[in-house]
């Protein structure tokens, strides 16, 4: 590249160096031919041209009109060398200063459409100087004001030359996209810029077709650009049935995602819920692009991963609702299975040890299962409750609020319970307890568990001591702590047996 540019400055200095000989020699050889007309045929011929003899005498017809055409053929010549060396001069200050200073700045378009612009200018300006010298005489603004009539003409016949040319210079000047840019351009399609001139725009589309659009037509449309040079996101539609876990599968699609090539690695990749329709969950996948061209075969592989992670996790797509299809129903647990599986759940809480058999079960059967999806509140501190949790699925965090921040002072999982203190003695929640992971809790109410209570007044005795140690792990106000431990029992099985109505 270096070694081109250098042979073409070296091309229009040899060039430019010619001219101005020949234009340093001609007005010698002109002034030479001059005095010979003078001093042999005694022709005189002045600076503007007219002829006369020098006896004062008309030349002949002949003769005067061979000499006036040796005369206009020298004016020719100097301004066709002068123009010559306009040109010359022109495009080497442009081989210097766009083809370096403006390529380096990434705007190629811009400088191909200032050269050609600023070039005809020169080159008009300069035209009109140049036969002004050599023909004084001739009135160019007459002859230009006397053709109102061709001028109109021209104009109309140039018209949407003229617009795309100045819709052009808007364009360039405004500089919404360059060439490599991804466009899209209402209906008319999308695809590549491939360059940008004074007349148009031509666009490779993803099919390898050109669509080439003038830059008038251009200038009115609504353009969609994705830069090169910049990280563009793409949406991926997809749907699961409402059987689906949300939360597993955002996980799952969000890692198949990731690892697909053109994916950027600086985003994560999003994957959210972008409806609940009426024949199954809709989801949209969100992730950026490395080169926005290929976005056509990325989202097709992203499609592929998803499809063979479905596949492989047994996740269905859902069908449209005008699609009638027969599925088997999954086996389910009888109420006795079922109710035997959360009799075995509840035996494993310590609060329920004192329970019989037959207690047991009568809670199971009365318990309700409740799903909570990750970070979503199960209780909060404050608030009025007379029910408790057991942890079948998930893990939870327990947090106390201390002004405007938040202290965690726990973690729960499968097997543990909370929210008891609501439950035996009706105060007010004394912390949050918030889902970590998609968490399945029993609740166990008030009026389940007050039967049994009445039916065994020990029962109420035997838990106290266990609500007792968990309040003060979450009780953090220093007043607390001065009053003993066996009054703390008293006031707790006070507030059990009241709540319970055994009083």
């Amino acid at each position: 590249m270096e070694q081109n540019l250098r042979k073409r400055i070296i091309f229009h200095i040899l060039a430019a160096f010619v001219v101005g000989l020949l234009l340093f020699v001609l007005p010698l050889i002109e002034e030479y031919v001059r005095n010979y007309l003078a001093t042999e045929i005694g022709i005189l011929i002045d600076k503007d041209g007219t002829i006369s003899r020098s006896d004062g005498a008309l030349p002949r017809m002949l003769t005067s009109t061979s000499i006036a055409l040796a005369v206009n053929i020298f004016h020719l010549i100097k301004v066709i060398l002068g123009m010559a060396m306009v040109i010359i001069i022109v495009r080497m200050i442009i081989i210097l200063l766009f083809r370096t200073v403006l390529r380096r700045s990434s705007q190629s378009e811009i400088a191909s459409l200032l050269k050609t612009v600023l070039s005809i200018v020169i080159y008009i300006v300069a035209f009109f100087i140049i036969f002004q010298s050599e023909y004084p005489n001739v009135n160019l603004g007459a002859l230009f004001t006397g053709s109102t009539i061709l001028g109109i003409v021209v104009g109309l016949a140039l018209q949407d030359t003229l617009g795309n040319l100045f819709a052009g210079i808007a364009i360039q000047a405004d500089q919404p996209f360059q060439v490599g840019d991804v466009v899209t351009i209402s209906n008319r399609g999308s695809g590549v810029v491939e360059s940008v001139s004074w007349r148009g725009i031509k666009i490779r589309t993803f099919q390898n077709k050109l669509i080439i659009i003038s830059n008038a037509v251009m200038s009115r449309e609504t353009i969609e650009v994705a830069p090169k040079n910049n990280l563009n996101a793409r949406l991926v539609r997809f749907n699961t049935v409402y059987t689906a876990s949300p939360s597993r599968t955002a996980q799952l699609v969000r890692e198949a995602v990731r690892h697909v090539d053109n994916v950027s690695q600086k985003m994560r990749p999003v994957v959210r819920i972008r409806d609940l329709g009426d024949n199954g969950i809709d989801w949209e996948v969100k992730y950026w692009c490395d080169n926005y061209v290929r976005y056509n075969d990325t989202d097709a592989q992203i499609r592929q991963r998803i499809w063979y992670v479905f596949n492989r996790e047994g996740i269905d797509f859902a069908f449209p609702t005008r699609t009638v299809h027969i599925e088997e129903k999954p086996v389910e647990q009888s109420i006795e299975e079922l109710t035997d599986t959360r009799h075995d759940q509840l035996a494993a809480v310590p609060l329920f040890a004192p329970l019989s058999d037959d207690e047991l079960h009568q809670l199971a059967r009365s318990a309700v299962a409740r799903i909570f999806a990750p970070g979503e509140s199960i209780v909060r501190k404050g608030q009025h409750g007379n029910s408790m949790f057991v942890i079948i699925r998930g893990s939870v965090k327990v947090q106390i609020p201390q002004g405007s921040s938040i202290r965690t002072v726990g973690e729960l999982s499968k097997g543990d319970f909370f929210g008891e203190m609501g439950l035996l003695t009706g105060e007010p929640r004394t912390a949050n307890v918030i889902a970590e992971d998609e968490t399945e809790v029993l609740q166990i109410r008030k009026e389940h568990l007050q039967p049994i209570v009445k039916a065994n007044p020990k029962l109420a005795e035997l838990i106290s001591d266990i609500v007792e140690e968990r309040r003060s792990a979450l009780e953090s106000a220093p007043d607390e702590s001065i009053q003993s431990k066996p009054e703390r029992e008293k006031g707790v099985l006070r507030s059990l047996r009241k709540f319970f109505g055994m009083e």
